[in-house]
């Protein structure tokens, strides 16, 4: 029986260098051939493998290596072993799987353009990927630098890297990506090509928590043989085995370790076939190769390993299973029949397996058990700091009552108030409530040194830790803080100043028909007079025939004015003494009653509404009025939401507004009561772009002369802001739903906006229903009295006109006749015969 040991030589290369670098570990190598080595178990980096793989070829020697490059597919490895698997397949699966379009590709090795080419040559012609940019970094502050630039030329599309480095690196770069204040993050996605995620991804790091990250782990956690290397790996004294004692190993030492299993394996197969094979290579201690003690890469011809195919071929028959699963080898030297984790940490979630990738059947989607990411404890021992801004009815100075001194958070009162107080008391925190420094919302500002104003800023430099105001939610926002859900919806709404009523008018009892309908109405009284005086002269039967002392007389009662008398009379739903009794005549009769019966119910049922109905005409109703006209001006608050709104907005209503008030900045406002007061003083000419709680506030206060027209323009809320990866975002996002659950929020809307409305009895933006006034009906008083006075000027001129004819006919002055005539008005007896006046003689 032969005794055999494994002595582990350690021979590195290194990742660059130049000529002098390659010798010096070519010396190293032939160093350990000439010791008389059996297996070579090594790393091998790109720019030295093309030299490792000669030597092991020419001496034909063993070479089992945990990481041989990804890219050296058609490369010859007569005698190489690679215990990494090739998976650059399962990369372009990921890829499809998120139906990613354009990727960024950043690497850090010599190989990585190679590892791209291969990538590009597994892509199936259906799939057109777009490789955007393609760079080499040098370490992680290189790539957080490249990185930076590409958000600042392209800061709104969503971006997917595919990050080839090591882990380290890999770690470095999201946790400094995370703290840039100028980098997005939930618009960037990264892909880690290597296996870093078996490497430990500790949970109290917020950052890694803070962005999407994809990657594979190839230890098989919880497989037995995992669990028995993981029971005693715990148990090593780390100061002699590095990185022993905890529970987390890196890909490359697992792999090195399955290497070691591999050969242990081999060897013990080989020797239980063929026990003597050694036999003659060991004299006094010493190993010989055909007769020659070691291997001498100096001697001519070359000597190579006499065991060294038999070796190579039974290593690559191994088929055993370790820590990264199956370990089966083709016969070309890779791993077959393996399987891969695929590993996702997204927004707030720990480490999850959505998938499994294989070699020979692919991925499998795996249903993904996401955890949140605990927070750490102790926040009752913290007093935070809360920033927020005095802002109606957010937050205003409260009020003391004769003899109360009010003192810290008490001295305000308002909405973000009453939140903050229950926020507080859900979360068993303390806070102190401050005022912004700036009294500013937050925008960006290039004379800041972290690049933004207001609260933002604030919280951006780790001033306060909590923002609890009327600050909308926007993506430029969002990437430099973090936003919990929103506890207030609202949009952009239109203020302007109410306009007054207007009062009736004198006829406005003609409302309720146009002009038009007067006019065809009086056309067609007239048209039908005529005609019916026409058939009515045509028609015998409205002719009659009287007998007379004499002598006969004709008549027929539908002169011009009877036949004006008769249609008016039937207009009017009245009537009178004569009625048509041609066939012609009824028929022009009956239609036209028809038609004022439709006309008098139509006048009659709108009457009501016009009557008793008062409107406020507006001059604009919407942003459409509002961008077509230059006469009423319009503006925003300045570095707001509101007015990065309608900077950045597409749409061309809202482009040509923005082109208008940029070309007019004195329409920008500094402050709300700035805006507020503009509308109110301008006198219908001003009109204010404002959230709509703000709005609806306004217009809920004396002296109630404000107005919202028109619907929202966009759709966005109020958030409760924090530091980026602040470990109370969470508990606050969970507190504002359950809030909002409960109906708390909407409680304190109700008892700051319309609890406490000052224009209770004001009238409403639409229409309001009154009593008739007499401004409502003047015009038919009018019409009566014009009516009336008209009566006694025709009764004044037909009395003078009869008395005139009557002195003449009676041979007397005008003045007898007309007062004979006042004095038979009076007394209803004429004075003469035939009411002519009497001259009797004396």
């Amino acid at each position: 029986m032969s005794y055999f040991f494994i002595q582990l030589a350690t021979v590195g290369f290194p990742f660059g260098g130049g000529k002098d670098s390659v010798d010096g570990e070519i010396l190293r190598l032939c160093s350990q051939l000439n010791r008389g080595i059996f297996t070579l178990m090594s790393s091998a980096a790109d720019p030295t493998y093309e030299t490792l793989a000669a030597y092991t070829n020419t001496f034909h020697m063993p070479f089992l290596s945990p990481s041989l490059p990804q890219t050296n597919f058609d490369r010859p490895m007569q005698y190489g072993i690679s215990m990494k698997p090739q998976y650059l397949k399962a990369i372009i699966d990921i890829i499809k799987y998120y139906e990613w379009k354009s990727i960024i590709y950043l690497y850090d090795s010599d190989d990585g353009l190679l590892k791209l080419q291969h990538i590009f040559e597994l892509t199936t012609d259906d799939y057109n990927l777009d490789v955007r940019i393609v760079k080499r970094i040098a370490n992680a502050t290189d790539a957080n630098s490249f990185l930076r630039e590409v958000e600042t030329a392209d800061p709104e599309s969503r971006k997917y890297v595919v990050l080839d480095c090591n882990a380290e690196n890999g770690k470095t770069i999201i946790v400094r990506h995370v703290h840039d204040i100028y980098m997005g993050r939930r618009n960037y996605h990264f892909l880690l090509t290597s296996l870093v995620m078996d490497e430990y991804w500790k949970s109290d790091v917020h950052e890694f928590g803070a962005i999407n990250i994809t990657g594979f782990r190839i230890i098989q956690s919880q497989s037995p043989e995992f669990m028995q290397f993981l029971s005693t790996w715990k148990t090593l004294n780390s100061s002699r085995w590095p990185g022993a004692g905890t529970e987390h190993i890196s890909a490359a030492v697992a792999l090195a370790y399955d290497g070691t299993k591999v050969i242990l394996d081999a060897y013990s197969r080989l020797l239980k076939k063929k026990p003597d094979i050694f036999r003659n290579n060991f004299r006094r201690g010493e190993v010989y190769n055909n007769g020659t003690k070691g291997i001498d890469c100096r001697k001519l011809p070359v000597t190579p390993w006499e065991h060294g195919d038999k070796i190579t071929h039974c290593l690559r028959k191994t088929d055993i299973r370790g820590i990264t699963g199956n370990i089966s080898f083709s016969d070309r030297g890779y791993r077959k029949n393996f399987s891969i984790d695929v590993m996702e940490m997204t927004i707030n979630t720990d480490m999850a397996k959505i998938a499994t990738w294989s070699d020979i059947t692919g991925m499998e989607l795996f249903p993904p058990n996401y955890k949140r990411v605990k927070v750490s404890s102790g926040l009752e021992n913290k007093t935070y700091i809360v920033t927020s801004i005095l802002e109606e009815p957010y937050l205003m100075y409260k009020r003391a009552e004769p003899g109360d001194i009010l003192e810290g958070n008490d001295v305000f009162e308002g909405y973000c108030k009453d939140l903050a107080d229950l926020i507080a008391d859900h979360l068993k925190i303390n806070y102190v409530l401050r005022l912004v420094n700036d009294s500013a919302y937050g925008g960006q500002d290039p004379n800041s040194p972290v690049g933004w104003n207001g609260m933002v800023g604030e919280l951006i430099k780790k001033e306060a830790d909590i923002a609890i105001a009327p600050l909308t939610i926007t993506s430029a926002r969002e990437r430099v803080i973090d936003f919990t859900k929103p506890f207030m919806s609202l949009g952009i709404s239109i203020m302007i100043k109410k306009p007054m009523k207007k009062k009736p008018g004198v006829f406005s009892f003609m409302n309720p028909l146009s002009e038009e309908i007067w006019m065809c109405i009086i056309f067609a009284y007239v048209g039908v007079s005529v005609v019916l005086f026409l058939v009515s002269r045509f028609s015998l039967q409205e002719w009659k025939y009287e007998e007379h002392f004499m002598g006969p007389n004709t008549s027929n009662d539908f002169s011009l004015y009877n036949s004006l008398w008769f249609s008016l009379g039937a207009f009017m739903q009245q009537g009178c003494d004569i009625c048509p009794r041609s066939i012609a005549g009824r028929i022009v009769g009956s239609v036209w009653w028809f038609f004022t019966l439709i006309i008098i119910s139509s006048y009659t049922a709108n009457l009501a509404a016009f009557l008793t109905v008062e409107r406020m005409v507006t001059p604009i109703n919407s942003a459409d009025d509002l961008a077509k006209q230059t006469e009423v001006e319009y503006g925003t608050l300045m570095y707001s939401s509101t007015q990065e709104f309608f900077r950045r907005s597409k749409i061309h209503v809202y482009s040509r507004m923005w082109d208008f008030m940029n070309s007019r900045k004195h329409v920008f406002v500094q402050s709300y009561e700035e805006g507020i007061r503009r509308v109110r003083e301008s006198k219908g000419k001003y009109a204010f772009l404002i959230e709509s709680t703000k709005n609806d506030y306004i217009n809920e206060r004396q002296p109630c002369d404000t107005m919202k027209v028109g619907r929202n323009l966009d759709a966005k809320g109020y958030g409760v802001a924090t530091p980026l990866g602040s470990n109370i975002r969470d508990l606050l996002n969970l507190a504002v739903l359950s809030m909002k659950e409960k109906g708390d929020l909407a409680r304190l809307e109700n008892k700051w906006w319309y609890d406490r409305s000052e224009c209770k009895n004001g009238d409403s933006k639409e229409s309001t229903q009154n009593e008739l006034t007499l401004s409502n009906v003047a015009g038919c008083f009018y019409i009566l009295i014009g009516g009336l006075i008209l009566a006694m000027i025709v009764a004044l001129m037909e009395f003078c006109y009869k008395a005139r004819i009557e002195a003449k006919r009676s041979k007397m002055s005008l003045f007898d006749a007309m007062k004979s005539k006042v004095r038979m008005s009076i007394t209803g007896e004429p004075n003469g015969e035939n009411g002519r006046v009497r001259t009797g003689s004396v």
